[in-house]
């Protein structure tokens, strides 16, 4: 029997009002791939948080040993002395210092007081070929992917030999290439005698990298599995997260749609500093009243391009085409062209472009419609508080109250509050761009439940997703694009994955 090299013991941590841990135990074997699973909210990046020094002993209750010896980290240096590595979601490199910089930025290589700059790009070079990266170290992180960014974290980590590996949704923001990479890089590290805790909403990752995998439901452990020995498949998984079996990942919904409300026609869009290259060529599309249509694409196919261009212009130069909504030609020249022509945008990165993360609730989701709320050039402060406490009601949002932070809510809950400020700016037409990533699959499923509400309500709702199976899940129509084209058109009856992707790998036609 492997011993363990961590052991977490009866662990919880309050904050004002909230229990976000309760008595939560968690063993991992050295050399082990050990995943967490929970809904969004549950408690997984708090206990990581905890183990780390992120939130020092002293700040909740419990035992924490590591390689059989109590530990009490009073920081993250602390943890990361003693070989304890974590890498959250959101990555901490700087983007204007070089890949080495980064790799030794507070570690740094000093030859009599002054850094030795020849070493350190030499010694961050042997750490990216171990992570099967050949770039040159002195290469701004700019200049660079998000997945290449993820491995430079890693090689990061083994620059602090590092024992145990924490990645907190390491694959959210990568596409499938680098998503493959990155989990056989974990897997190799394995190999090198490296244990990693992993938290994933991926199930189907954790289904091929992990050795046990440990669900946490609010705030408490519920079971560890072997996934080895014990077979255990994705529901098997999804009922220890969510407390129930989702027999249909898709609510039930029988669609009831009407006429043609929003055309696009002839749509071209411009690179916005590269003029000469097309990004989108001679779109046409329809949405009709009570209709979810989907936009299938690969990475780099130009569905945000396309979306945002029609969002108010908000990505783009040159753009020509007509937009249409219930018949009449609207111009669409601003965001604020858009928004009161009836269409509006949820974007796919709801930290950056979507919330004000440092505003509280109430003012988030009165955002886009401000003048609704207006008297006398004034917003209502008390209108403001009913609009938002009735959403985070219907929504189901998981918040102490309205004047809730917005960036202190899970995933799942600020992806309810941005659609709640586009309801509340009562669309017409809604494009939801990837609404569902890095969300957990019961979040998910609110998420589709309300998709299905506001196509009831008559509204024509646009899905952009990465994801073939949820497009093919929600739909009643699906688009597919490839390279800036619209290559074909399905009704859900006639879809499949194969087809989508045929169409999705289309070259364009000379």
């Amino acid at each position: 029997m492997v011993a363990n090299i961590l052991e977490m013991r009866s662990i919880t941590k309050t904050f004002p009002g909230v229990k976000a841990l309760q008595d939560v135990s968690l063993n991992v074997a050295r050399g082990e791939i050990h995943a967490i699973c929970g809904e969004n909210g549950a408690g997984k990046s708090t206990l990581m948080k905890v183990l780390s020094g992120v939130y020092p002993h002293g700040t909740y209750e419990g035992e924490i040993l590591f390689e059989n010896e109590p530990v009490s980290f009073r920081d993250i240096r602390d943890s990361e002395k003693s070989g304890i590595v974590i890498i959250h979601q959101e990555l901490a490199l700087s983007p204007f210092l070089s890949i080495a910089e980064n790799i030794f930025l507070g570690n740094e290589i000093q030859r009599r007081g002054f850094i030795d700059w020849n070493k350190t790009n030499l010694e961050a070079a042997k750490l990216l070929a171990r992570v099967g990266l050949s770039d040159n170290p002195t290469t701004k992180i700019t200049d660079i992917g998000v997945g290449k960014q993820q491995l430079v974290e890693i090689a990061k980590a083994l620059s602090k030999e590092v024992k145990l590996l924490i990645l907190d949704e390491p694959t959210a923001a990568l596409n499938d290439e680098d998503s493959a990479h990155l989990l056989d890089l974990i897997k190799h590290l394995q190999g090198q005698g490296i244990t990693s805790i992993i938290i994933s909403h991926k199930l189907n990752e954790i289904k091929a990298i992990a050795d046990k995998v440990t669900i946490i439901r609010d705030g408490r452990a519920i079971e560890t599995l072997d996934m080895k020995s014990d077979e255990i498949s994705e529901n098997r998984i999804i009922k220890g997260m969510v407390g129930r079996d989702l027999e249909h990942r898709y609510p039930d919904r029988t669609p009831k749609i009407g006429d043609e409300i929003f055309r696009v026609e002839d749509w071209t869009v411009h690179h916005p500093t590269e003029h000469d290259r097309v990004v989108i060529h001679n779109a046409n599309l329809t949405a009709r009243a009570g209709e979810v249509v989907g936009i299938a694409g690969l990475m780099g196919a130009g569905r945000t391009e396309l979306a945002m261009s029609i969002f108010g212009r908000s990505y783009g130069s040159g753009i020509s085409g007509r937009v249409y909504v219930r018949g009449e030609e609207v111009k669409v020249k601003t965001v604020a062209d858009a928004i009161a022509s009836g269409i509006a945008y949820a974007t796919e990165d709801r930290k950056r472009y979507g919330l004000n993360l440092i505003e509280d609730i109430k003012r988030n989701i009165s955002a886009a419609a401000l003048t609704k709320l207006a008297k006398s050039g004034w917003v209502d402060d008390n209108e403001e508080y009913v609009v938002a406490a009735d959403y985070r009601k219907s929504m189901n949002i998981k918040a102490p109250s309205v004047a809730t932070v917005t960036g202190q809510l899970s995933g799942g809950n600020q992806q309810k509050v941005v659609l709640s400020k586009w309801m509340f700016s009562d669309p017409d037409v809604l494009i939801l761009d990837e609404p569902t990533r890095g969300i957990d699959v019961g979040a998910k499923y609110e998420i589709y439940t309300i998709i299905n509400r506001l196509a009831a309500q008559g509204k024509a709702v646009i899905v952009i997703s990465s994801e073939l199976p949820e497009l093919m899940g929600i739909s009643d129509r699906i688009y597919a694009l490839s390279e800036g084209h619209i290559t074909g058109e399905m009704s859900i009856a006639d879809a499949s994955p194969e087809a989508l992707m045929q169409y999705m790998t289309k070259e364009k036609e000379q």
